[in-house]
């Protein structure tokens, strides 16, 4: 299960919006064929291992089949690898977690033993689900899996007062973050980060052959249509509270897409409706580079799952602070996340940490027996 996890990280970049999934087809302990899932419209893990298997001549009867995750069981853009497994015959069929798509959701599985085939589940279920808990948010809740990217000084600041932010943190943390613009779908940023920097937002330290989508919370509807997003490949979606066409037929001729989205506030995007929409275009995972502001935002209307927190070993002083929130007279009031992992990255330190109990239901809703 192990190689087969290996495998579906190899596809880290480029399966969305369907799960990264890897498999490896073994008898007597010999490997007899493996794969992992190609881009949209492409082979699965099970159909690349059985071919994989094929080419190199071996008989998958009476085998065992570890996959990373439930065998789809209904027609979308190629046929249900439940199918192509009971045709060939193994007999046992190991499953690191469920499939918690409404077609599947234990449909695979018990396909699998109508056919007489063994089946065992929850095999390194945690690692699995590290590959993709967007798609599992998607499927459970309708929404994606947020994190929020920070990058501070060991006293949580993030710019000086005139704006000058760059850089606080070294090149490895900033090749590292580039990894996770990679692996997710959207690159969402604030209007305030597009006026101070202009940035691009695309990924440059890490090849992938799928770069993730661009996308602005731009409430009123204020960004210049000079603005670097708009030079690069692919589309950036603008997410607006205002009615502008002229505007947004100009803009589409830069391959933007402006989204009319409601106001939580005068002049201000409903946060939660936008990961709604978000959802609803089959988003899995979203990274978040954003000032204070929407960043504050975000955490204050509850749609941040987990954070990455790149420190620098640097002490600003005054300057300002990685997020605006609402003053807290009491410490219940706190947000507070459960740390997952500590990494060094040259001179710099990126933690991660999320919410414990969104963690949870998505554990819950993965679980197969």
């Amino acid at each position: 299960m192990r190689r087969a996890l290996e495998l579906a990280g190899g596809a880290l970049y480029h399966t969305s919006p369907n799960p990264r999934v890897g498999c490896v087809i073994v008898r007597g302990g010999q490997v007899l064929g493996e794969g992992a899932t190609q881009p949209p419209g492409s082979a699965h893990a099970e159909i690349m291992a059985l071919r994989d298997a094929q080419a190199r001549g071996a008989d998958v009867a009476g085998s065992t089949v570890y996959v990373s995750l439930e065998p789809c069981s209904h027609h979308g853009r190629t046929p249900p690898c439940v199918d192509a497994l009971i045709a060939a015959r193994p007999a046992r069929v190991v499953v690191a977690m469920g499939d918690p798509n409404p077609l599947v959701n234990g449909q695979g599985l018990a396909a699998l033993r109508e056919a007489g085939i063994a089946v065992a589940a929850g095999v390194c279920a945690d690692e699995a689900l590290e590959l993709n808990p967007g798609f599992v948010a998607r499927m459970s809740r309708g929404t994606p899996w947020v994190w929020l990217k920070l990058a501070a000084s060991l006293d949580g600041r993030s710019a000086l007062h005139n704006g000058a932010s760059q850089w606080i943190t070294g090149e490895a943390a900033r090749a590292d973050g580039h990894h996770w613009r990679a692996r997710s779908c959207l690159v969402l940023t604030g209007m305030g980060t597009v006026l101070a920097d202009d940035p691009q937002l695309n990924v440059r330290h890490v090849a992938t052959p799928r770069p993730p989508r661009r996308a602005v919370v731009d409430g009123r509807f204020e960004i210049p249509e000079t603005a670097r997003l708009f030079d690069g490949q692919g589309e950036v979606i603008v997410f607006t509270t205002r009615d502008d066409p002229a505007k947004a037929g100009r803009l589409a001729a830069r391959r933007a897409r402006v989204v009319r989205l409601p106001e939580s506030a005068p002049g201000r995007v409903d946060l939660r409706a936008l990961l709604h929409w978000l959802g609803g275009n089959d988003i899995n995972e979203v990274h978040v580079e954003a000032g204070a502001g929407l960043s504050g935002a975000l955490l204050e209307a509850d749609c941040v799952d987990e954070l990455l927190a790149y420190l620098a070993p640097v002490l600003l002083g005054d300057a300002l602070g990685m997020v605006r929130l609402p003053l807290l007279e009491h410490l219940e009031h706190a947000r507070r996340f459960v740390f997952t992992d500590v990494a060094q990255l040259g001179q710099d330190v990126r933690l991660r940490a999320r919410l414990a109990a969104r963690w949870e239901a998505l554990r819950e809703r993965v679980a197969a027996d």
